[in-house]
């Protein structure tokens, strides 16, 4: 069992040499051509991305495709750079948190909030009389650093690496039966019909009973859980991910949330010294745009 383990774990690791920690720049050549844009000449709600909580995804960085695609479609993208107030809150529409850290320490437990309690508090309030909150998370530490978070909403992170077991690219889709038929997977119309999404390499979490599951991991993943991020042993723990899910959205209150573990896929970036492609631009991810374009109106109340 224990040969087993390592071996498990010496495959993640060339895994991780070759993708998800090499250096990694957004592809600022690529464009998606959105056909039907549902805003016209950026007269759509402002979306503000978070920018205040050391985030890993700025729209100056790893989320500038994020926000070219969103701008695109006739939203207005802010970087917000102020702590989480009832004030500041009551002047946003839909806010998105990607990747948000406490400070800029190494990356090992024990996990630290990235947000005060009081921001936490106003969050909650905020999000429950009627704001539209996207909350993102990679893998280990950022769901640790955003769990007190997404707990007031009954959303459990478990601060961890979820990986295939088979290192095979990450692919969920109607065929698979990982990824489900809802309201955001569906769109407006059939050409807005998401069928398949790739990701690359997140963490996972245990979803309330109230939401609605967008893609599930089941038991071809692995779920490591290591004291600090890319040191792996043969006492690292790790278990199934029969059961658990990546991707999710409710209603809250008179708001709306939803939340997933992986951040790659809402971006388009180069990955590593052979700059692979890893978000948007990659060429298993045709449908990613249309998924964050969904996901967006449906906070939006467009769906």
């Amino acid at each position: 069992m224990k040969l087993l383990k390592i071996l498990i774990i010496l495959n993640f690791l060339v895994f991780l040499s070759s993708s998800s920690f090499g250096q990694q720049i957004a592809d600022t050549n690529f464009h998606y051509f959105n056909k039907n844009p549902i805003y016209k000449n950026r007269q759509g709600p402002v979306i503000t991305l978070d920018e205040a909580h050391f985030n890993f995804h700025t729209l100056s960085g790893r989320y500038y495709t994020f926000g070219r695609l969103l701008e695109d479609d006739g939203y207005t993208l802010n970087a917000g750079h102020s702590a989480f107030t009832s004030a500041y809150l009551s002047t946003i529409k839909i806010l998105v948190i990607a990747n948000a850290l406490p400070d800029t320490s190494e990356w090992k437990l024990p996990a630290k909030s990235a947000f005060t309690s009081g921001e936490i508090n106003d969050l909650h309030k905020w999000v429950s009389g009627g704001g539209n909150l996207f909350l993102i998370v990679d893998h280990m530490p950022f769901p640790g650093a955003t769990s007190q978070l997404a707990l007031l909403f009954g959303f459990n992170f478990i601060n961890a690496y979820a990986l295939r077991k088979d290192k095979k690219p990450e692919m969920f889709s109607r065929k698979l039966k990982n990824l489900t038929s809802n309201k955001i997977t569906n769109g407006r119309n059939k050409s807005e019909q998401v069928d398949s999404i790739r990701i690359f390499g997140g963490s996972t979490f245990i979803a309330p009973p109230g939401a609605t599951i967008i893609s599930k991991l089941d038991d071809s993943y692995n779920i490591l859980l290591p004291t600090a991020a890319r040191e792996f042993n043969d006492t690292t723990a790790v278990f199934s991910g029969l059961g658990l899910v990546n991707g999710a959205f409710m209603e809250y209150g008179q708001g709306r949330i939803v939340v997933f573990g992986e951040a790659a896929l809402f971006s388009a970036q180069l990955s590593g010294e052979q700059k692979s492609k890893m978000g948007m631009n990659n060429a298993y991810a045709k449908q990613n745009p249309q998924f964050l374009l969904n996901i967006i109106h449906w906070l939006d109340r467009k769906l």
